[in-house]
């Protein structure tokens, strides 16, 4: 069964990007709900120990991309759709430290936890100082959805040492995926109009929560096998 989500969740993405190259409303309505069913559905049948922290991870994710779809028709659905992101990307942080070694003796320690956090800090930051001018009345709620979101990127990073490589590699690569997809929505909304947005900030989502899911899954794996 897990082949068969992981085919209907790459079929359903790739119908999603062919929607924004031919720009055709029908197919992205059809395809951009389906993403997250589909990876929940490969992340039920995959996961050695299943979390619930996930799977409301993925809800959130599925809310959060069916109502930004109609921000369009009222604003009051973008607010919504962060507001849903906001709370998957908590339930990503719950679940970062859940799939991760309670032993610290392979953890980052002092130095290591601040150079590594310090690109990461600078990025979001330094988007936001960017930003900030011209947020109007979304000034506070954007702040508040860029600290969860580098929070959850810093989580990913601390896993290093306290799981697979394999698993980290994923978790933080589709971590900070999910930072650039934002980042370029963000840019391409409240700055400056990027050529291809949708296109690239799908590319990049799709990846994201692909990556996130596979490397939890291979550590929930790791530990039921271990048990």
């Amino acid at each position: 069964m897990k082949k068969i989500a992981l085919a209907l969740f790459f079929a359903v993405s790739i119908g999603e990007l062919i929607s924004s190259i031919i720009d055709s409303r029908e197919l992205h309505i059809v395809c951009k709900p389906l993403l997250m069913i589909t990876l929940g559905l490969y992340y039920f049948f995959n996961a050695g120990q299943k979390s619930a922290v996930v799977l409301l991870a993925i809800l959130l994710s599925f809310a959060g991309d069916t109502t930004l779809m109609f921000e369009s028709v009222n604003p009051v659905f973008f607010m919504v759709g962060l507001g849903s992101f906001l709370i998957a990307h908590i339930f990503y942080i719950i679940a970062y430290r859940q799939h991760q070694d309670q032993a610290e003796e392979n953890a980052l320690k002092g130095i290591q936890k601040m150079r590594l956090a310090f690109p990461v800090v600078l990025w979001g930051t330094g988007l936001v100082v960017v930003l900030f001018p011209t947020l109007g009345d979304l000034k506070i709620p954007v702040m508040i959805y860029a600290l969860a979101m580098m929070v959850m990127v810093l989580n990913a990073v601390f896993r290093f040492g306290r799981t697979q490589q394999a698993s980290f590699w994923l978790v933080f690569g589709g971590s900070a995926l999910f930072m650039l997809s934002d980042s370029l929505l963000a840019i391409n909304k409240f700055f400056k109009p990027v050529n291809g947005a949708h296109i690239w900030v799908m590319v990049t989502y799709i990846l994201a929560q692909f990556f996130i899911i596979e490397g939890l899954c291979i550590h929930s794996r790791n530990v039921n096998s271990n048990t």
